[in-house]
């Protein structure tokens, strides 16, 4: 089997995918018309960050994809409702960044407070301002968090220690740490905090979740940033609210378009602003957190094709799974979700004589996900031969000693 990287995943996921019999190919870049579908069609493993795009059409000629490791946080570039009806596990690394975000957005407070970035460029253009105007520590100030989660909460604590009172919103309720307390409204935030820092994930809930109205019940001089999601924050309305001096700043990581390539254009509402710190979505772009992340991806990789666990799958329905013993042959099975697949599945291994170990079962509304640990004499080839049958299986793998496994996809 081949494990396809694109946009220079990190190099500590090599090795771990190599141990587990993966050749192992590099592309520097994004996968394009050039390189993507012939990826697609002929890799058992793809690796992407954020620029490769993953969608419907593409998935739809993967026969041989088994997963796909996004080496990154989010899974926005990958389309998961298709990938699920193909039986493709996506997986990802949800909170490896988490403090490479914090920190940067620490540093986002500090500088909006004290206008580093305006200061820097008048004196590259050669004036020399030493006023205090409009400068301030950040201790005894306060910060609102919205969304108080892996992140969210790293900051929190980061910020108290150099001095920031902090207020935060969830809309799950969260236990505070340190001296944090928890608002009961986006609202109520808004309306307290001198800076405001946005941690919240993609959902039709949190789309343009700032726009106008929001912006208006900021105290005028506090500060936004954004370090979440592009389209969390509506930029024309922060655009107006800059411009009018509403606003003393402004920080953005994440807009709600972005390049896919290095050399692209780039343009967006708030661009040109001095007040306005803009960088290209590298929040959690330290080598720290890519070498973190290339580990944890590549594990969970290796563990489903060795074992069949989906544990923190974002495509498919997740199941738990122990390590495969060396006594017995496991039969992962993706199926169309509907009544009776289970009995034929018992019917057709109890006709070939097969006692079933111990099984295990996850679906949801579309799909199931079904392993079967059998003993290893069972005769791998008529057992796949037969499951592969069944009209609603999706993809069908069976796992253990080379010589007595393989893996069939309907």
């Amino acid at each position: 089997m081949n494990a396809i990287l694109f946009e220079q995943v990190h190099a500590n996921a090599d090795p771990i995918l190599r141990d587990a019999g993966l050749a192992v190919e590099r592309h520097a870049g994004a996968g394009d018309e050039s390189t993507l579908p012939r990826a697609v069609r002929d890799a058992a493993v793809l690796g992407v960050r954020s620029r490769t795009q993953l969608r419907r059409d593409a998935l739809e000629s993967a026969s041989r994809l088994l997963a796909v490791g996004c080496f990154c946080i989010g899974t926005d570039q990958v389309d998961l409702a298709a990938a699920a009806k193909r039986g493709i596990a996506v997986f990802n690394a949800p909170f490896a960044n988490t403090r490479s975000v914090a920190e940067m957005t620490l540093a986002e407070i500090v500088a909006l407070s004290r206008r580093l970035f305006q200061k820097s460029a008048e004196l590259h253009a050669g004036r020399w301002d030493k006023s205090a105007r409009d400068a301030h520590e950040v201790r005894g100030r306060t910060l609102g968090i919205v969304g108080y989660g892996h992140i969210g909460s790293q900051l929190s604590v980061l910020a108290e220690a150099i001095g920031l009172r902090v207020i935060y919103f969830d809309i799950a309720r969260r236990m505070p740490l340190g001296n944090a307390h928890s608002l009961p409204s986006l609202d109520s935030l808004l309306e307290r905090a001198d800076i405001v820092s946005l941690h919240v994930p993609a959902t039709p809930e949190t789309l343009r979740m700032i726009g106008a109205a929001q912006l208006a019940r900021m105290k005028p001089g506090a500060v936004l940033i954004n370090n979440a999601r592009g389209g969390v924050v509506d930029l024309d309305a922060l655009a107006a609210a800059l411009r009018a001096g509403r606003l003393a700043g402004a920080a953005l990581d994440v807009f709600p378009s972005e390049p896919q390539g290095g050399a692209a254009d780039f343009d967006s509402p708030v661009r040109g602003m001095a007040n306005v710190i803009l960088t290209p979505h590298i929040g959690g772009s330290t080598e720290e957190a890519q070498a973190s992340i290339a580990i944890e991806v590549a594990e969970k990789l290796v563990r489903y094709l060795a074992h069949g666990s989906t544990s923190t799958s974002v495509s498919v329905p997740e199941v738990d799974l122990p390590s495969l013993r060396d006594d017995q042959l496991r039969i992962t099975h993706f199926h169309r979700n509907v009544p009776g697949v289970l009995r034929q599945m018992h019917t057709a291994l109890a006709e070939l004589g097969v006692n079933i170990n111990a099984e295990y079962l996850q679906s949801n509304r579309e799909l199931s996900y079904v392993i079967l640990d059998v003993d290893r004499a069972a005769p791998a080839s008529e057992v796949e031969r037969r499951l592969a049958a069944i009209p609603e299986t999706i993809r069908l793998r069976l796992l253990g000693p080379p010589t007595t496994a393989g893996s069939a996809a309907a």
